[in-house]
């Protein structure tokens, strides 16, 4: 899903041709993964809107998040695990939205510093894609086109969903104000970092009377330092790549996992010679091929 509509600049769109063009095929085939490439919609490059400051390219999210959602919605009912490349972070709207009305209760596994609990009157920058979760909750502050695009609203309820490697120091007022209201489970940064196995399975636990699942994974989760790959150039914040996919990588052993969500990143931070993406994506199809059945 190459978008950044959702984003604050370009850059996000490129991602999905990037990973291909960085062995992401041939690294899951060598791991023992045959994957289907449903190839790309069209991409949309980020620009700016002034119509709408504060929801900034508002239709060409909905429009991104319901396409995602019945590509990924096909892949389900063919038996398939669905790889999900963004794009910005709305895309992963569209990946709840596919699971949906579905059958069985559905999990999100949110692998984010961030908890994109904002709304439009939260923020003044109007970049959506720091409101995704939010729209997905049906925040009565959200925008009406995005937090009612899917068959359902709200896309998810509050018990619904654990934010994982979560910083209370990257959120806003009002999303600290939220997680509190509504009974959030966050998994702190610091947490994962100490052992990410441990606080994966956590994190698991919360979602124990889940049937599905739906993992989220934010490349900002990750250092900029160790791993220039994020659109968020947070330095010195985050996990180590190594640390990031080692709690990936327990979650997804999970067996209920039916899509992982790759967003937020921009291969133009990545070395000049193409090696940092080349390394995710080499830990990328590892964690993969130990995920039961994928």
């Amino acid at each position: 899903m190459p978008s950044s509509a959702g984003a604050y600049a370009p850059g996000q769109e490129k991602a999905p041709s990037a990973l291909r063009d960085a062995g992401l095929l041939v690294a899951l085939a060598a791991a023992g993964i045959e994957a289907v490439d449903h190839g790309d919609t069209e991409v949309w490059r980020w620009r700016p809107d002034r119509e709408r400051p504060l929801a900034q390219n508002l239709t060409a999210v909905v429009e991104c998040a319901a396409s995602t959602a019945e590509r990924v919605r096909e892949v389900l009912d063919s038996g398939e695990f669905a790889l999900v490349l963004g794009g910005d972070c709305t895309v992963g709207l569209g990946t709840v939205a596919g699971h949906l009305p579905g059958s069985g209760r559905l999990g999100v596994v949110y692998l984010d510093l961030h908890g994109d609990l904002n709304t439009p009157g939260s923020v003044r920058d109007g970049a959506l894609d720091w409101m995704g979760v939010a729209h997905m909750l049906g925040d009565e502050k959200a925008t009406p086109e995005l937090r009612e695009f899917g068959p359902r609203m709200p896309l998810l309820e509050g018990d619904q969903i654990v934010f994982l490697a979560h910083d209370r120091g990257q959120s806003t007022a009002a999303e600290l104000e939220s997680i509190e209201s509504r009974g959030l489970v966050t998994i702190p940064v610091a947490a994962v970092a100490a052992d990410p196995a441990s606080a994966a399975g956590e994190a698991l636990a919360v979602l124990a009377g889940c049937d599905r699942l739906a993992v989220h994974f934010d490349v900002d989760c990750i250092d900029f330092t160790d791993a220039p790959l994020s659109e968020n150039t947070g330095r010195n914040i985050g996990l180590s790549q190594d640390a990031a996919f080692a709690a990936l990588s327990a979650v997804l052993l999970d067996s209920r996992v039916t899509a992982l969500t790759i967003t937020e990143l921009n291969p133009d931070h990545g070395a000049e010679d193409g090696s940092t993406l080349t390394a995710f994506v080499d830990r990328l199809a590892a964690a993969l091929a130990g995920a039961p059945g994928h």
